[in-house]
């Protein structure tokens, strides 16, 4: 039973088979197996690269397996089309095609495999850009915010700093006239004379616009941290926004060129597993002599030539005495007298006919 699917597999015409020795049904009955193999490989492959997709595991299965039946149906069809001649190369031209198909068949098959089989070093590589494209998405969004925020903490800075300017400025005041009251400096008498009241005045004027400019630059300083605030929760915003677009960063592209940024060699290697896998088949009807099955499938087919020949001859044959008979039957008729009378009382009558229908036609419209 096993051996009758696989047979089946490989396309073979089991009919003539039956008629073969059982090396010949096992030889194709392998072929078969390794079509199937590479079919299931196929949808193995395929339903892991379309999980990567949707996400969804019933999805995968079914497209999955309807990729396989559609590899299965190529490697059959690709193996059942190859005839033994009695030239190798004019084999080896027969088989060029298919071969390039089955070569884009084992790529098509091995990169998701290598996708699997490589995960972790494509996971690690992932992260790496993943970890390259925050820092980047960071810079970018910080063009956009941060220069404001500079601005913002720049007038702060102005802000306290003419604050402070304003302390000093009233601080020596105060030392001034403190030292005119003390005799250390100024009049150098000790005492509240004139000059002192002039710089105390001086000195609570200068406070009370100190007082001012506090107020008012508090009020400022508290706008602008404020703003700044704003801006700097912004920018968070929107780097919290962006980054599950990096996150989601690892479908089936970023996979493939993840897997392109590794070492060539082992990837390599699986490609040519694949290849073997999928042109052995191809290799084993062109490398394998001529056997029983093949004799008898090139007696078979020569019969169906022969007699298409045969059957194309005698229809030939058929059509051309039908017409050198119709020729002579033709031929004795036109020459017989009461024919001729016929015909020629039939034409008198048409053209009476269409004589008395112009006579009506041209009366009706006079």
């Amino acid at each position: 039973m096993l051996q009758r699917f696989f047979i089946f597999c490989s396309g073979a015409d089991t009919d003539i088979l039956d008629q073969c020795s059982p090396g010949e049904r096992t030889k194709y009955a392998g072929i078969g197996a390794t079509v199937f193999f590479t079919a299931v490989m196929a949808m193995i492959a395929s339903s892991y690269a379309l999980y990567t997709v949707f996400d969804n595991y019933f999805t995968a299965i079914f497209f999955g397996l309807v990729w396989g039946l559609l590899i299965f149906n190529l490697d059959r069809f690709i193996v059942s089309t190859i005839k033994k001649r009695d030239s190798f190369f004019d084999e080896l031209i027969q088989a060029s095609p298919r071969i390039v198909l089955a070569i884009i068949i084992a790529i098509v098959i091995s990169k998701p495999l290598e996708l699997k089989i490589f995960q972790k070093e494509i996971d690690q590589v992932l992260l790496e850009e993943k970890n390259t494209m925050t820092l980047e998405n960071k810079d970018q969004l910080a063009l956009q915010y941060q220069p404001s925020i500079e601005a913002l903490n720049t007038e702060i800075e102005g802000l306290k700093q003419e604050v402070a300017d304003k302390e000093t400025a009233v601080n020596q005041y105060y030392e001034t006239y403190i030292a005119e009251a003390e005799g250390r400096d100024g009049t150098l008498l000790v005492g509240k004379g004139p000059v002192y009241k002039e710089k105390r005045e001086k000195h609570d004027a200068e406070l009370a616009a100190l007082q001012e400019l506090r107020t008012a630059n508090t009020a400022k300083i508290e706008a602008a941290e404020n703003q700044a605030a704003q801006l700097s929760q912004q920018y968070e915003t929107k780097v919290a926004e962006t980054q599950p677009v990096i996150d989601g960063f690892d479908g089936l592209m970023a996979r493939v060129n993840a897997l392109n940024k590794l070492p060539l060699l082992p990837s390599l290697f699986i490609f040519l597993l694949f290849l073997a896998i999928e042109t052995s088949p191809i290799l084993a009807k062109l490398l394998s002599p001529k056997g029983p099955y093949d004799l008898k499938l090139a007696e078979q087919e020569g019969a169906v030539a022969s007699w298409v020949e045969q059957q194309k001859a005698q229809r030939d044959v058929l059509v051309t005495t039908d017409r050198d008979v119709n020729n002579r039957v033709y031929a004795d008729i036109a020459e017989e007298q009461e024919i001729y009378d016929y015909k020629r009382k039939i034409a008198r009558e048409l053209m009476q006919m269409q004589a008395d229908s112009f006579y009506k036609k041209q009366k009706g419209v006079l």
